[in-house]
C-alpha cells in the first residue's frame, strides 16, 4: 500500500544519519484505543475499531518510516480473560507471541484507569523489555488533578521506562510518541521499503473492513463471534476504471437469529453492510470496487479449533 496521500517525510541523504528500525507492540485490554492509536502512527487506517470488544482479532503490523527511523507496530487483539473458547485461545496467544519479541511495548490503558483486565495483560509484559505506559484518552479525563496520583500508583505496577499521557486523535501528541518511540529502536537497516504501511495484503483488509462495517452497524445484539471469510477477491482489467476489484464475501454467524439480524428488514442491514464496505475499499484500494456478500450459519464455529484455523485465525 502506498502513501501517497500522506504528506512524506524529507528524505536522509545517505551517510548522513544513522538508520534505526525496531519492533513495537502495541498492547492492551480491549476497547483502550489500541486500533486507532495503530491507524494514528502509521497514518492511514489498517486496523478496523469499532465500540464491539475483540474487533481485532490477527496480529497486524503497520509501518511508518520517518526521517532515518523505520517504525514497526504490531497491533494485537484485546487480551481476553472471559470466555475460554478456541477462538479466544487463539487471541491470547497472539498476544502472547507479541510481547515476547520486540524491542518496545506499548501498554495502552484508559487514562486515570485501571482495571482486572488492564492488570492481566500487564502481567504478560517480559522483565528487559522496555515498556512505556500510553494513559490514552487524556481528552476525557474530567480532573486532570487525579492523574499525578494515579501516574505515581502505575510506577509501582510496573518499572514502566516512560509515561506517555495522550490522545490517539490529538496529532501533537503522536508526533511526540514518536520522537519518544524512537530512542528505544535499535541501529539497523530498515526492514521494508520507504512507502509501505502493513504487511497485510489488500485481501485481508479487505475482510476486516466487511467485519468492521458488520459490527458497527449491528451494534451490541451481534455476539463477537461473527467473522467474515473473503471466497473471492479479483482483480479484472478495465480500461474505464483503471482498477476493478470483484469480491465475495461470507459473513459466518452461530445462530439464525444472527442471520436474520445481519440481513435486516427486506435485505436494508446487509445492503448496507455491503455498500459501506465498498465506499471505503475503494479509497483503500485506489479501485473501483464490486463487492458481493453472503451469510452463513456455522453453530459452535468459535469453539472448534480446526475450524478457528481453517477462518484464518493463528
Amino acid at each position: 500500500m502506498s502513501t501517497q496521500d500522506q504528506p512524506q517525510p524529507p528524505d536522509v541523504p545517505a551517510g548522513t544519519e544513522t538508520r534505526r528500525c525496531g519492533l513495537i507492540a502495541i498492547v492492551g485490554k480491549p476497547n483502550v484505543g489500541k486500533s486507532t492509536l495503530l491507524n494514528a502512527l502509521v497514518g492511514q487506517k489498517i486496523s478496523i475499531t469499532s465500540r464491539k470488544a475483540q474487533t481485532t482479532r490477527h496480529r497486524i503490523t503497520g509501518i511508518r518510516t520517518m526521517g532515518a527511523t523505520q517504525f514497526v507496530f504490531v497491533d494485537t487483539p484485546g487480551f481476553q480473560t472471559r470466555h475460554a473458547t478456541a477462538l479466544n485461545r487463539s487471541l491470547n496467544k497472539t498476544v502472547m507471541g507479541a510481547v515476547g519479541d520486540v524491542d518496545l511495548v506499548l501498554f495502552v490503558v484508559e487514562a486515570g484507569r485501571f482495571t482486572l483486565g488492564d492488570a492481566k495483560v500487564l502481567s504478560l509484559l517480559k522483565p528487559g523489555v522496555p515498556a512505556l505506559l500510553v494513559a490514552n484518552k487524556l481528552d476525557q479525563v474530567t480532573r486532570r488533578a487525579d492523574i499525578a496520583p494515579w501516574l505515581r500508583d502505575m510506577q509501582q505496577r510496573h518499572p514502566f521506562a516512560e509515561f506517555v499521557p495522550m490522545s490517539a486523535k490529538n496529532a501533537k501528541d503522536i508526533e511526540r510518541l514518536f520522537g519518544i518511540c524512537a530512542k528505544y529502536l535499535p541501529e539497523q537497516p530498515w526492514w521494508y521499503d520507504k512507502d509501505e504501511l502493513t504487511d497485510r495484503s489488500e485481501k485481508f483488509l479487505a475482510g476486516e473492513t466487511v467485519r468492521e462495517k458488520l459490527f458497527r452497524l449491528t451494534g451490541d445484539e451481534l455476539p463477537y463471534t461473527s467473522t467474515v471469510v473473503i471466497d473471492k477477491f479479483d482483480e479484472e482489467p478495465s480500461p474505464q476504471h483503471g482498477r476493478f476489484v470483484r469480491i465475495t464475501a461470507t459473513i459466518v454467524v452461530e445462530r439464525d437469529s444472527h442471520k436474520a439480524m445481519v440481513i435486516g428488514d427486506k435485505g436494508e442491514r446487509l445492503k448496507r453492510i455491503g455498500t459501506e464496505t465498498r465506499q471505503e475499499l475503494e479509497k483503500l484500494l485506489g479501485a473501483k470496487v464490486f463487492i458481493e456478500l453472503w451469510v452463513k450459519v456455522r453453530a459452535g464455529w468459535a469453539d472448534d479449533e480446526a475450524r478457528v484455523r481453517s477462518f484464518g485465525y493463528e
